[in-house]
């Protein structure tokens, strides 16, 4: 079980493989963090966005999640625009 409360159906197939990236990290912590994110917004992300989330699945989990929680910042090059929409969520989602 994923934990995922979204269904893939109606996502093109780009859209389809990311949910499921997003769920399957790695780590529980961040497939929770990442899941939740995509379950909520995947369906409504531009085009751009959808190649910097691509672009952040490419960051080990360690690394993500210390930034995450900002134990330690990314370097600017892995920190596209979307990274702070995730920070904003999971900082949301977890109240």
């Amino acid at each position: 079980m994923t934990g995922t409360t979204r269904s893939s159906q109606g996502l093109d197939d780009r859209r389809k493989r990311l949910l499921f990236r997003c769920w399957h990290r790695g780590t529980r912590e961040m497939d929770l963090i990442l899941g939740r994110f995509a379950d909520a917004e995947i369906g409504t992300l531009s085009e751009s966005e959808l190649a910097e989330l691509e672009q952040l699945l490419e960051v080990p989990d360690p690394d993500f999640y210390a930034a995450i929680t900002g134990a330690r910042p990314l370097p600017p090059e892995q920190t596209p625009a979307l990274f702070a929409r995730i920070k904003a969520f999971r900082a949301v989602d977890a109240d």
